[in-house]
């Protein structure tokens, strides 16, 4: 994902970028950029392949530096990039201009003939200056701009052009028109006493708007006194604007003790469990969550997915199948071409962001006449507005990268929707679904727990194997997505692969890669085939870490058998062992510490540079 934020207001506009940029770091950090109109009707453009916070003291220095004549003015246009189009360069970042500075174009989105339409354009004369996909419409913009003078028409010629998705927002130094457009890919736009502002997600721009419109594909929108709004090319009223929800604004950057966002969000989550297990635990054990969707009756599960939702999907299938004997299919989003889903199947969409554009375009390519279901943070996001019912799941805003909370909402917001399904159709009986929730109702305390024993033994054992490159991570039934979630924590903030599998496929190709002090971490739930497992990996001299009851190297709920009489291996529940998350997440943070990574947004390139300010030379940083 990449972030897009945009304004015209009375005064300087570039708090307001900055600080919506800021609130857009998630969605990509490779590079940020700001083109801003100045009094004397030139564009300045500030690029950086460093953070916000350094792009902030170029603009201070640049100003300070500036004439009269280059005073900001109260109209702009900021990104954020994620690098998926060329590399990590100053040239590669947004904003990007067309040939002669006038029209500077931020974007969101694939060109998928961008290489086709950048030679046509290169053989017209046009000149560009980077390798990305986005620098064409400027061009394009930029040609039907030499034709008519109207910015709104050459937005629509240029993206008539285009094939792909785009979000965009096009500015003309000349007059400080701005013009936005959408196709399958996220906009906003809003309106409040400070002026109009576009933005990616709501949550950019819900400190100063109490209300917004989000674009349907094919719309453009001129911000100006008065809104013109066309779509397909078709002039039509402005939508109605829908409430800003209070819970989509700024995020919370108060860490309290803790050291940064991920362990702030680790520590969170028996709240978060807490809270939606009191949303949703009447109405699960009645079957009344599910009757409320609105959904048609399913004969089959289909999760779709990617990353840390996709496994919560495995988690939601493995209930499914468990309790109801659903049949399930779970399909990484970027390869629903290959799966057929049968009659009678539910969709079950999960999104963080509800902007995942690889699970947005897998509903693209998938028949109509298959209900969706969305599992999302945001209500108000895409895939909501595409899905036919939606489950917020309730986790709050995340600053960490890497899902901790979000996933374990996802996972209890999951199943109890499918114990509710199961209720409601008659597959599960009501008393049976009323102990399932006391079950989960023990969770909260249960990963206050596991986090307390390992906030004790997880530094030392980051430190044992801290030179490993790699790790494998096994498990087996209902712990085997734990495995793959535990895997994937390490692999997104230490920089080290980490492989998961069932214990079953060790010795069927795995076991090649353990060799002397190679880490094996183990959720072990009890199954007899798992100690066998990690047996078989120490006697390879693999260091074996196991995660489970009183004995384990992470006994997860120590403490509590002795009170409550619940045992590790007694038969484990049907989502399977939720709390082994919290050590799992918390060991692959405290390695990525103690290796001097960013565990909150990782892999971070260094230095800036700021080009195109009027009256000053270019900066590096």
């Amino acid at each position: 994902m990449c972030g897009i934020i945009a304004a015209r207001v009375s005064d300087d506009v570039t708090p307001f970028l900055l600080d919506g940029l800021e609130r857009l770091e998630y969605r990509g950090y490779d590079s940020v950029g700001v083109a801003v109109r100045t009094a004397a009707g030139r564009i300045a453009t500030v690029r950086s392949v460093s953070r916000v916070a350094d792009l902030r003291a170029d603009l201070a220095a640049l100003a300070a530096a500036g004439a009269p004549a280059d005073a900001v003015t109260g109209v702009g246009i900021g990104h954020t990039r994620w690098a998926t189009c060329g590399t990590v360069r100053e040239e590669n970042a947004h904003p990007h201009t067309d040939c002669s500075g006038r029209v500077s174009v931020v974007h969101n989105g694939t060109i998928d003939n961008a290489a086709t339409l950048r030679t046509t354009l290169e053989r017209q004369g046009h000149v560009f200056r980077s390798e990305v996909d986005s620098e064409v419409i400027g061009h394009l913009v930029e040609r039907a701009l030499r034709v008519d003078p109207d910015l709104v028409l050459a937005v629509q010629i240029a993206t008539a052009q285009l094939r792909g998705s785009w979000a965009i927002v096009v500015l003309d130094a000349r007059d400080g028109r701005m013009v936005a457009a959408a196709h399958r890919s996220p906009l906003v736009v809003a309106r409040s006493a400070r002026g109009d502002f576009v933005a990616s997600d709501v949550g950019t721009i819900a400190a100063w708007c109490e209300t917004f419109v989000p674009l349907r594909d094919g719309d453009v929108v001129e911000l100006g006194e008065a809104w013109s709004w066309s779509s397909e090319g078709i002039a039509v009223p402005v939508p109605f604007p829908t409430a800003t929800p209070f819970a989509a604004s700024a995020l919370d950057v108060d860490l309290g003790d803790h050291p940064d966002h991920t362990a702030k969000e680790i520590a969170e989550q028996p709240g978060v469990v807490a809270d939606v297990l009191d949303r949703v635990r009447r109405r699960t054990a009645d079957g009344s969550t599910w009757t409320g969707l609105g959904l048609p009756a399913f004969e089959r599960l289909a999760v779709v997915a990617c990353g840390s939702s996709l496994h919560a999907g495995q988690v939601v299938a493995g209930t499914a199948r468990t309790l109801g004997g659903v049949p399930t299919d779970v399909v990484p989003a970027s390869e629903v071409d290959q799966v057929v889903l049968g009659p009678g199947t539910l969709v079950v969409a999960i999104s963080q962001s509800g902007e995942t554009a690889d699970v947005l375009r897998a509903l693209d390519r998938l028949d109509d006449r298959f209900p969706v279901l969305a599992l999302t943070n945001d209500v108000h996001s895409s895939l909501a507005r595409r899905a036919d019912a939606v489950l917020d799941c309730h986790a709050g805003p995340e600053g960490g990268l890497a899902a901790t909370k979000s996933f374990t909402a996802q996972v209890v917001v999951g199943v109890t929707a499918v114990v509710s399904a199961l209720v409601a159709s008659g597959r599960l009986e009501p008393t049976r679904a009323a102990a399932l929730v006391d079950e989960l109702s023990e969770l909260p305390e249960r990963m206050a727990a596991a986090a307390v024993v390992a906030a004790e033994r997880v530094p030392l054992l980051a430190a044992t194997v801290r030179d490993a490159p790699g790790s494998l991570f096994v498990g087996r039934g209902p712990g085997l997505p734990y495995a793959a979630e535990g895997a994937l924590k390490l692999e997104e903030l230490a920089y080290r692969w980490a492989r998961s599998c069932a214990v079953g496929e060790l010795g069927h190709g795995p076991l090649a890669l353990v060799d002397e002090g190679t880490p094996v971490v183990v959720v072990d739930h009890g199954d007899p085939r798992i100690t066998s497992a990690a047996a078989e990996a120490r006697a390879r001299g693999g260091f074996v870490v196991t995660i489970g009851g009183v004995g384990s190297d992470l006994p997860v709920i120590a403490g509590r058998a002795e009170a409550t009489g619940l045992a590790w291996g007694r038969s484990v529940a049907p989502w399977g062992p939720i709390e082994a998350v919290v050590p799992l997440q918390m060991l692959a943070r405290e390695l990525a510490v103690q290796l001097g990574c960013a565990v909150d947004k990782p892999r971070v390139p260094v230095g800036s540079m700021a080009v195109g300010w009027p009256g000053t030379r270019s900066a590096t940083g």
